[in-house]
């Protein structure tokens, strides 16, 4: 329980380090790819004692690494550039909802069993999110670009499952908390690279600033995921209910931060989100204790 507590935890520190980005004027794309290669040596400095040389005959594990690392860096990219064309919001739903994919991966493949409580727990996270998430000025948009949105959503929540599958199937003896090391520490490269061209074509200036903020960011990011992966075995939840309580926790969270530190207006919208992702997991925790 304490490993999702606080990975919880790392992921709304998160959302907090990324609302302060604009008021320090930090570049994100700089500060997500220094942030990679900080949650890189974070694992290895932390974990590097648990490498194994027998892990590189072990498993498909090194082809995961190649694939998360894909990932990290091209939805955060589309992520950039969805929050332009479709606006935040529609942006952060697509992000947000995607826990939907995982969870039926999770649920058809494990043969997860389903309670009344269960079920109604899923339905109350996702009136949650939804709730907490969805703003009106989304109503307005024209120009919607509904294929980033649906490889968001899609992309993100495979994502999830495959952290989840590698921890459940390929990590033998590669331990997690490496595996999250090579995965961000690759991310990195992949983003140096691009950095570099968008340096060279004089689309972005490079600033010393973004760097203290990809490590300020990198470390909690490294925790988030290595957390996670491990909360699937050291919870004794069906994996599921472990996805589903960290996306309701953190969405919750953020708007309570959003409220209190930041301002944001409170709606009676946003009251009745809290008010179902709350219930989420209470319906969730008791549902695994049955």
């Amino acid at each position: 329980m304490i490993p999702l507590l606080i990975s919880i935890l790392c992921s709304s520190l998160i959302f907090i380090i990324f609302k302060l980005f604009p008021k320090f004027k930090i570049d994100t794309f700089q500060a997500i790819v220094f942030n990679y290669f900080t949650a890189f040596v974070c694992g290895v400095l932390l974990f590097g004692k648990e490498w194994n040389a027998a892990a590189l005959d072990s498993g498909n594990w090194h082809w995961y690494i190649v694939l998360c690392a894909i990932l990290f860096i091209s939805l955060f990219i589309l992520m950039g550039i969805s929050s332009q064309k479709n606006g935040v919001a529609l942006t952060s739903i697509a992000v947000k909802m995607s826990m939907a994919i995982s969870m039926m991966f999770m649920i058809v493949l494990y043969r997860e069993s389903l309670s009344a409580l269960k079920i109604a727990g899923i339905i109350f996270a996702f009136l949650g999110v939804f709730l907490v998430t969805f703003s009106k000025t989304t109503e307005n948009k024209t120009n919607t670009s509904l294929w980033m949105l649906l490889i968001l959503f899609i992309g993100s929540g495979f994502l999830d499952f495959v952290l989840n599958y590698v921890q459940k199937y390929e990590l033998n003896i590669l331990t997690p908390s490496l595996f999250s090391a090579f995965g961000f520490g690759l991310a990195g490269c992949i983003g140096f690279v691009i950095l570099l061209y968008r340096i060279y074509s004089k689309k972005t200036v490079f600033s010393s600033r973004n760097i203290l903020a990809g490590i300020i960011l990198g470390i909690p990011n490294y925790f988030s995921i290595y957390l996670l992966i491990v909360s699937y075995k050291s919870t004794g939840w069906n994996d599921s209910t472990v996805l589903a309580i960290m996306n309701v926790s953190v969405v919750m969270i953020a708007a309570l931060v959003g409220f209190i530190a930041f301002k944001e207006n409170v709606t009676v919208r946003k009251i009745l989100g809290l008010i179902a992702a709350i219930t989420a997991i209470v319906l969730l925790y008791f549902a695994n204790l049955n």
